[in-house]
Formats: structure tokens, sequence, C-alpha cells
């Protein structure tokens, strides 16, 4: 029987007025943990403070879960593994996710302010990624399941072979705080749709919204053990790389601990599929119509803050026209409305906590030491003393080899680099260890095409940025390997299987 449990609590946000109002927030079985499907009882009994980035102070209480929930979510994925549902029909499998992403389509509001009270991501950017990356990328692998995990028939000199996807069998599906919608979408809907059961380990700074996704699960039936979410730290991280039982882990995050993965799992050699962030650049040639390209070159650098793996945070502009797109962007950066996350008119929130604040701020600092120009940002905005507040930062006279340039800071901290024409600014794109996404803006949109085949980049936007999450999505070099989204992303989480029919 499900648990049918919540707490309110009672927070301040924005009214339409402009004034402050004191607002209920209800937060989904606040003393239960999601494991097999099911609400249930801790092992531990463990509870988190969330805070908001926007005031710093507490705003609800939640339970944590434990090492030991971890493994109960592992036992139920196993279970669930040699259960029904690796064998049920792919179009069965199709309607309960569609039931699943229906019901969180119907509680996309609620959701985005949660997440914005918790996580300081605004709403108005929360709406956008909701509806242009979580959507489509859920309702892209739901059309794309069936034909996707299509047995094929090969006629070979030793008679009939069948090509079958099978499950791959439990998914780990680690996420980051700056997505997790979009990361659902990526992630566990084509787990799902693969037939592969997920233990889900989220960001704890998304521990409120990711409640409320649990219900939806709950609510859309899935059989027992195939979908947990935990909302913890990195101890049950740590703990569920460890099972030997997870056959698959899919991880967005840093190279750093990805790399921990690697050296935790290489005895036992599970499946990895790595998305690792990238210092993405954006390549102006020397045609560019600045008033056209403005608008996307600003959200494609600042959206959410500079707190998405795909931000343009290095703008690769021709040298002689460097100071005049430098004033325009900084310009632009300056007009930005910075503002309570909940509010709709914000377009600039605080960073998601303090060691996200110091790190973006100790960036700037030692850039600013060895020489480096600030020209618009560099601080805490005016009148925002409390919360984890930074301003649109744009800098210059950075040095190729210099960290703001090589590493990423996941702030709103944003470069620019002058090119010397075509070659160079794609030596300049390329000269990193990241290679995620990237934008190529020109007039000439042919000459724009040829620039962006050279850049090497999971993605590449011709006078946009992006990338699309209807398509298969992911980075080279040191951002990672494998493929979300599409029919690519829901493969991922399958094995080829060859029967030979005598």
């Amino acid at each position: 029987m499900a648990r049918d449990r919540h707490t309110t609590t009672t927070v301040d946000q924005p009214g339409s007025s402009g004034t402050t109002e004191a607002r209920e927030l209800r937060v989904p079985h606040s003393d239960d943990v999601f494991v097999g499907g099911r609400w249930r009882a801790s092992s531990g009994g463990r509870h988190t403070t969330v805070v908001s980035p926007a005031t710093g102070e507490a705003v609800a209480d939640v339970l944590a879960p434990t090492p030991e929930d971890a493994t109960a979510a592992v036992d139920a994925a196993v279970a669930a593994a040699n259960g029904p549902w690796p064998t049920t029909a792919v179009e069965d499998r199709v309607a309960v996710c569609r039931r699943f992403t229906g019901l969180l389509e119907e509680r996309l509001d609620e959701i985005g302010r949660t997440w914005a009270l918790e996580s300081g991501i605004p709403v108005r950017w929360g709406r956008t990624l909701h509806r242009f990356a979580a959507r489509v990328a859920w309702r892209t692998a739901l059309d794309a399941a069936p034909a996707a995990l299509a047995a094929e028939c090969r006629s070979t000199p030793v008679g009939e072979v069948v090509i079958e996807r099978v499950p791959v069998g439990p998914v780990l599906a680690v996420m980051p705080y700056n997505g997790p919608l979009a990361t659902l979408g990526s992630k566990v809907v084509p787990a799902l749709l693969a037939g592969a059961p997920v233990v889900v380990k989220a960001a704890p700074e998304s521990a409120l919204t990711m409640r409320v996704v649990a219900e939806c699960a709950e609510a859309a039936g899935f059989p027992d053990g195939v979908l947990s979410i935990l909302a913890a730290d990195v101890d049950v991280s740590r703990h569920l790389v460890r099972d030997p039982r997870i056959e698959l882990i899919s991880f967005t995050g840093g190279p750093r601990t990805a790399a921990e993965i690697l050296r935790e799992t290489a005895d036992r050699l599970p499946r990895t599929v790595f998305e690792l962030g990238g210092k993405s650049p954006a390549v102006l040639l020397d045609d560019v119509d600045l008033e056209r390209v403005l608008r996307p070159l600003v959200a494609g650098s600042m959206s959410g803050s500079g707190q998405v793996c795909a931000t343009l945070s290095r703008i690769v502009v021709p040298a002689h026209r460097h100071d005049e797109i430098v004033h325009a962007l900084a310009a632009a950066y300056r007009g930005l409305r910075i503002g309570d996350p909940s509010d709709p008119a914000t377009e600039h929130g605080p960073l998601v906590n303090r060691a996200a604040l110091e790190r973006a701020a100790g960036f700037v600092d030692a850039a600013r030491a060895r020489g480096a120009r600030v020209v618009t940002g560099g601080r805490r905005p005016a009148g925002f003393d409390a919360g984890w507040y930074y301003e649109p930062t744009l800098i210059t006279g950075v040095g190729e080899d210099d960290p703001l340039v090589q590493d990423e800071v996941f702030g709103p901290v944003i470069v620019v680099q002058p090119h010397a024409g075509v070659d160079d600014a794609v030596r300049i794109a390329n000269g990193t260890a990241y290679g995620l996404a990237a934008s190529v803006f020109g007039t000439d949109t042919d000459r724009a095409r040829a620039v962006a085949r050279r850049v090497r980049a999971g993605s590449v936007a011709v006078n946009t940025f992006g990338p699309t999450m209807s398509a298969p999505f992911g980075g080279v070099k040191r951002s990672g390997w494998g493929r979300e989204c599409g029919p690519e992303g829901i493969r991922e989480f399958t094995e080829v299987k060859q029967v030979q029919l005598g």
C-alpha cells in the first residue's frame, strides 16, 4: 500500500505586485525514501536541510537516503531485471513511460517552482528547459523506442541470424542538480524503454524536485523494483558505484569523478556512459551580424547563470571587431534582470551553493591577478547580500593556457578570445581538452557550416545555440563518451544479441 504522507512548510516568494508573499510549500513524503517504485521508511533515519540559494536560509527538512537504502534499491532492480519488465513488449513499456511523462507534464509548473526554490535556477529558464529539453527528450524517445529496439533478421552463409537488442541489466543513473528533468528525459526514460531497471541517484540540491518526480512514477504504475529515486550525497553515490550488480553507469558530472568511477569499477568492467561538461566555444566569423546573434549568444552563455554543461563559456571573436563585440556583450549582460529565482521576471538567479559562488569568484580573482581585464561583473550584485549571487561576468585579455580558458567554471564567467581568421578561430575553438558543444555564427551560412565541420565537439549549432535533445547528444575528448537522446540514446542501454537459426 502507498504511503500517502507529506508535510508543508511556509516560504517567502515574490507576489504578482512585486511584494513578498508567504506561500505553502508541499514536500511529498518528507520522511520516506522511494525504493523499487514504492515509498518506504528509510533504514537510517538521517535528515538533511534544504537551503534556498536565494536567501541562504532553510526551507525544508527531508529524510536523506542512506547506503543501506541504496542497497535495497539495487536489490529491487536486480529482482526486476529477472522479472517481466525486460521481456515486456516494447509498446507496453512505452505505455507505462508515457503515463509517467504525462504526469510530469501536468505538474511542470509545480516542478519549476520547487526546483527554483532549492537550486536557484530561475523559473523562467526552467520553463524553457522543460519545454525544449526535457519534454523533447522523452517524447522523442517514446516515439523512437519501437523502431530503435526492433529485431533485425540477416541472411548469412550459415543461415538466418536475428540481431536483437536486449536490456543491459540494472542501471545506475547519476544526475546533476542543474537539470533533473532534462536528465530524466535523456537517461532514465530511455533506459526504462530499453527494459532496464533504473536506480536514480539525484543530487541533494534537487531533493524536493525529485520527490515530486517520484510521486509521478508511483502513479504511473511501474512494476515492482523497476525504478528507485534517491536524492543523496556522495557517500550513497560511491556505495552504488561499488555495487557489483550494477551493469551500466550513466553519469553526468565532472571528469575527475568519472575517472574515480573508472578506478572503482576497473575490476568488473561495467558499461559506462559519461557526459562530462565542457568549455564550449562560440565562434563568431568576421561577417557576423552582431545585432542578430546577440540574443542567442547571451542566452547560450548565461542561461541558468552559466550552470549548464553546454554553456558557451568562450566567445571567439574576430580581432578587428573585438571591442565592438565586447561592448555589446557587456551591455547585454548588465541588462539582465537579477532577482529571486521564483519570480518569472528574473533572468539571472543565484548559484546553487556557497561552494559554487566561491569557485566562480576564485576563477575571476585569479585571472584578474594574472592581468586579465574584467569588463563587467566579477562581484556580488549590489543589494544581494544574502544568498549566493554573482554578477554576469565578461573577461578579456586572458592567455590561451589560462585556467579560465581551459577549465570549466560552471558559473556566469565568460571569456572573450580574439582570432585572426577562420583557421585561427578553429584552432582556438579546439584548443581545450573538452569537446561537448559549440556554436558558429556568421552571415554566410554555408561558410559557417564548413567551419562547424572542423570544430571538434559532439554537437555544433550554426547561428543558434544547442544542442537539441531530439538527436544523439554527447561529447568527445574530456567531455565524455556514449550518446544520450534519440534512438541512439535508447540503444546505449542494450546489448546486441545474436540469435542464429539453424
